[in-house]
Order: structure tokens, then C-alpha cells, then sequence
């Protein structure tokens, strides 16, 4: 009986032992994937050849609900080459999307100038909404070179509103919801950018640089 009682215990320990030690390896296995995958969406919007910083470690933590679409603290990721500010690529939410919210990363130059945009995560129709995914039409790379002079302000519409940005047919309120959002974090950057590429800021809130 004794014996029993002994072997069982230490199957539960050698049990509990193996649990724990796959637990950890299969969390750094899941933290290692999501920042390859991470890393693998910013070079999408700006190539790795741009900056010799390490762009996952220079980061800022923003908060601005009325143009960056949430409440929730956004990370923003800065590029440099030799310490000079060359982009910033900064995380953004479309709230007004056809199923919910859309999350963005939105890739902006000092000068002003998108880098480029994509989409991170949504739950648009398949076959309608989703074409504002890179894989299923090219319509989102139409945002690369465009800041907030080209179109001129008036004009960051979709074609039906009377701006220059093709809608898709049968589901205008998906690329609108895009459009206002890239638009709005061009704003941001405008309004913050020295503040941005600052070497000690650790946040950042909405509220304008005095």
C-alpha cells in the first residue's frame, strides 16, 4: 500500500515537472513567433535597408483616442539610421469598420510622407470588406507617398464622398472607415512628431506640443 502511495506521488511530480517544462518552452516558442510576426508586418511597411536601429526595442507608448481610434495605450515603433529620425511606425484603430474595429499600422517618414499601410487584424466581410488586406487586392498600397497635402485635406475621401480614394463595390464603409483613420494619424504625426523621435519620452498623450 505504502509502495502504491509512493509511486503514485511521484508520477504526479514527474507529471506536474513535464506540464510545467513544455508550458515553458512553448511560451517562449509563442513569444518568439509573435515578434517575428510583428517584425514581419513593420518591414512590410518599411523595409529593414531604411534604418540600422533596433526598431522593436525603440518604442513609445501613445495615447490619443480622438485621431488614433482607442483609449487603450498604442505602441508607436521609431526608425533611425545613425541615431537620425527617419519613420515612425505607429499602431492605429478604425472603430467605424462594416464588423467592428480595424487595426492598422501606419508607416510615416520625417518629412510627413506615408511609408506605407497595413491592415493588422479585422472582421470584415470575406469576399467585400477584406480587400482592404494586401493579399486579397492591392488597394491598400495606393496609401504609399500620400501625406496630408497630396491629396490636398479636403480631398482624404472615398471617391462617393467626393475625394480621390476608390471604395469597393458594394461595402463603401470599410475603405472610408481606412481612409479617415490613415488620415487622422497623419494628423497626429503633424501635430507630435518632434515629440515622437524624442530619445527620453516613455508616453505620450494626445494633448498638442506646447
Amino acid at each position: 500500500m505504502l509502495r502504491a502511495g509512493l509511486l503514485l506521488g511521484l508520477f504526479a511530480v514527474a507529471g506536474t515537472g513535464i506540464v510545467a517544462m513544455t508550458e515553458t518552452f512553448t511560451q517562449e516558442q509563442i513569444t518568439a513567433n509573435e515578434r517575428a510576426a510583428l517584425q514581419q508586418a513593420i518591414t512590410a511597411v518599411l523595409p529593414t535597408t531604411a534604418y540600422n536601429n533596433s526598431i522593436l526595442e525603440d518604442t513609445l507608448r501613445i495615447t490619443a483616442p480622438d485621431l488614433l481610434g482607442t483609449k487603450e495605450p498604442l505602441l508607436a515603433y521609431r526608425a533611425r539610421q545613425d541615431d537620425r529620425p527617419v519613420a515612425v511606425i505607429l499602431t492605429a484603430v478604425a472603430p467605424e469598420g462594416y464588423n467592428g474595429a480595424i487595426k492598422l499600422l501606419v508607416g510615416i517618414r520625417y518629412d510627413g510622407s506615408l511609408t506605407g499601410v497595413r491592415i493588422v487584424s479585422h472582421t470584415e466581410t470575406p469576399g467585400l470588406g477584406d480587400k482592404i488586406e494586401e493579399e486579397k487586392s492591392s488597394w491598400i498600397l495606393n496609401f504609399s507617398g500620400r501625406s496630408l497635402g497630396n491629396p490636398p485635406i479636403a480631398q482624404w475621401r472615398v471617391k462617393r464622398d467626393g475625394g480621390v480614394f476608390d471604395q469597393f463595390t458594394g461595402a463603401t464603409i470599410t475603405p472610408r472607415t481606412i481612409v479617415k483613420t490613415v488620415r487622422n494619424t497623419l494628423r497626429y504625426f503633424k501635430n507630435h512628431r518632434d515629440r515622437l523621435f524624442a530619445q527620453k519620452e516613455k508616453h505620450l498623450n494626445g494633448t498638442p506640443p506646447r
